[in-house]
């Protein structure tokens, strides 16, 4: 069935869909999705819920993870994968786009575009992804108004504080600044950058919330599974830009056999056929729905009445 109609969980708020999942015994799996068409192949292999990278949506616009995109940006992305989807959605609003006020706008458009849950991190303009050097953080009180701010706008939003704070201030530095988020109203902890198993057990032992891991590649953090992460005492674990690297590859892949053979012949066993597209949109479910709309038309009479 296609978005227009039979919706999932009609009138069940994406927000109470995220805590519902987030409540269960097994870690909550979040794989990044950058479009809606990735968000269909995630939902097809089996997942109940997706993450939304600012990192993923500022590369397939071709622009750094710098902070650069806008509020309206990001709506755009949820909408379209909340759409294809229906699946409740983890969505990364970097600083939140400005100060207490700026924070409950995004907040009220996130929700409305559909998503289910939203991570504020505590760093200052220009942002960095969370795996590089040389971060700049914001005091833990500023940080703490943008929380209790999100936390006062949303009506069902999950909200996840991120810290930086592990490579600058120590654990001791994270932790306090964890616990001080969450007396301001956050439902989770996003502990970025960590760097071995007991740093996340440190934390997980010190932290009393859900908390969040990012498995991202080419990082600080070793891999783990998702099963490692939750031994280590975290409820839920995003890998972020996966999707966007192996189709970015693909596509670069398929850009250069174009150049040097004039064809895509070589590239074929690698390609998703249409018959394959078609079933992952749901073409022919919106074509049936076409076709039945459109056959429901009575024609007007020959006679020039049209009672």
């Amino acid at each position: 069935m296609t978005y227009l109609v039979g919706a999932e969980d009609a009138g069940r708020p994406a927000g109470e869909r995220f805590r519902a999942l987030l409540g269960r015994d097994e870690i909550l799996r979040l794989p990044g999705a950058h479009n809606g068409l990735a968000a269909l192949q995630a939902k097809a292999a089996g997942f109940g819920a997706l993450y939304l990278s600012g990192a993923a949506m500022s590369a397939s616009m071709g622009l750094p993870d710098l902070g650069v995109i806008t509020i309206d940006d990001v709506c755009f992305f949820i909408r379209q994968i909340a759409r294809a989807s229906g699946l409740p959605l983890l969505v990364d609003g970097d600083t939140g786009y400005g100060e207490a006020l700026n924070v409950m706008h995004m907040v009220r458009c996130f929700e409305e575009a559909g998503a289910g849950a939203v991570h504020v991190e505590d760093q200052i303009l220009p942002k960095k992804c969370g795996h590089l050097n040389d971060k700049k953080l914001a005091s833990a009180d500023d940080m703490a108004a943008k929380v209790a701010a999100a936390a006062k706008a949303r009506r069902h939003l999950v909200i996840v504080a991120r810290t930086d704070a592990a490579a600058s201030e120590g654990m001791d530095g994270a932790v306090a600044r964890a616990e001080t988020y969450l007396a301001a109203g956050a439902d989770a902890i996003f502990p970025e950058a960590l760097t071995n198993a007991e740093m996340f057990r440190e934390f997980a032992r010190r932290v009393k919330a859900p908390l969040l891991a990012n498995m991202t590649e080419f990082g600080r953090t070793p891999f783990f599974t998702a099963d490692e992460f939750q031994a280590m005492g975290y409820r839920m674990v995003i890998w972020p830009v996966s999707s966007l690297r192996v189709a970015a590859r693909a596509q670069r892949d398929l850009y250069e056999t174009i150049r040097r053979d004039g064809s895509t012949q070589a590239m074929l066993a690698r390609m998703q056929t249409r018959a394959e597209l078609y079933e992952t949109i749901g073409y022919h479910d919106f074509e049936s729905l076409d076709l039945s709309l459109a056959a429901s038309i009575l024609p007007s009479r020959d006679d020039g009445h049209n009672g």
